[in-house]
């Protein structure tokens, strides 16, 4: 190991000659209490272990560094984020952002990967917690499903221990979504949109034949040639992504109008949803009367919310 806490560091070496080794320039001492065994640039290795040997025992990687580690593309964070045990004195580290955790054991944190991190359901969960934005904490939750690295029965248990967290709703939402194929939950809650609007009833999967092969509309009022489409995972890979286009093309060259909508804005901004369906069905020839509904962003379109 190139890395070492002082007192290993001198319980190996002694502490004369790892002074002389940083002195003469063989070693480094990148901050106070840790030291490389080496006088080259850091690699990414060396500076997730140098913030772990400078942070208390028991820390660990975390959040989107340690599922960065674990293989998540996309989300690594610009700053290194460790858990430490709470209570426990903060270090000062640059490029290095610490929170305290009660649960650091092995349900939590894995007992033989290297470096030392969070488990990968716990780690999705605090980048969720700890990002940005609603959005960046779905859009990391449905990609570590799409990338392989949860599943939905290792998230649920993991949520049940981290609870209470933030954005605990959203993440065990967005598991939902994933459990179920990433469509029947979104599809439930426009379903919900739309009766409680008032909208005439639509068909649902109608096969569409096309030169490459035949699809199915999610949504459609065929009389008024309005289609929907409801995409429930924002994170695409650009092949996913750029097959869907030409799934969209092949839709609209058979007929209907299509609109295309992702599951958050369903759930989360139905009344841009409403007013874009109104208008396409009342080009289409539709002249009911549209019931007013809460419209608020964050608010369930219905009144079967799911407890979480």
């Amino acid at each position: 190991m190139s890395v070492l806490r002082a007192a290993d560091a001198f319980a190996a070496h002694g502490r004369s000659r790892v002074r002389h080794a940083v002195s003469s320039g063989r070693w480094q001492r990148p901050v106070r209490g840790v030291y490389v065994t080496h006088n080259g640039p850091l690699t990414t290795n060396d500076r997730l272990e140098v913030a772990l040997a400078g942070s208390p025992p028991g820390a660990a990687l975390a959040g989107g560094t340690a599922i960065t580690v674990d293989g998540l593309d996309g989300f690594e964070p610009p700053v290194v984020h460790v858990a430490i045990p709470e209570g426990a004195d903060r270090p000062q580290l640059p490029g290095v952002v610490t929170h305290w955790s009660t649960r650091l054991g092995e349900q939590d944190v894995h007992p033989a990967r290297t470096p030392r991190r969070t488990r990968t359901e716990r780690s999705v969960i605090d980048l969720a917690s700890w990002a940005a934005s609603d959005r960046h904490a779905r859009a990391a939750v449905l990609a570590a499903f799409q990338q392989g690295l949860v599943e939905a029965r290792g998230m649920h248990r993991a949520l049940d221990r981290r609870s209470p967290v933030r954005r605990a709703g959203l993440v065990r939402e967005s598991v939902l979504d994933a459990e179920g194929g990433l469509q029947s939950l979104p599809e439930l809650d426009f379903d919900e949109l739309v009766i409680l609007a008032g909208l005439p009833t639509p068909t649902r999967q109608r096969a569409v034949r096309a030169p490459n092969g035949r699809y199915y509309l999610d949504v459609e009022w065929e009389e008024l040639g309005v289609a929907v489409e409801i995409h429930g995972l924002p994170h695409h890979g650009v092949v996913q992504w750029s097959q869907d286009l030409v799934r969209a093309n092949e839709v609209v060259i058979a007929g209907p109008r299509l609109l295309v909508f992702t599951s958050y804005v369903v759930r989360h901004e139905p009344g841009v949803v409403l007013d874009q369906l109104v208008r396409a069905l009342r080009s289409g020839g539709w002249h009911g009367v549209v019931k007013p509904i809460d419209r608020r962003p964050g608010r369930r379109p219905g009144p079967r919310a799911r407890a979480v």
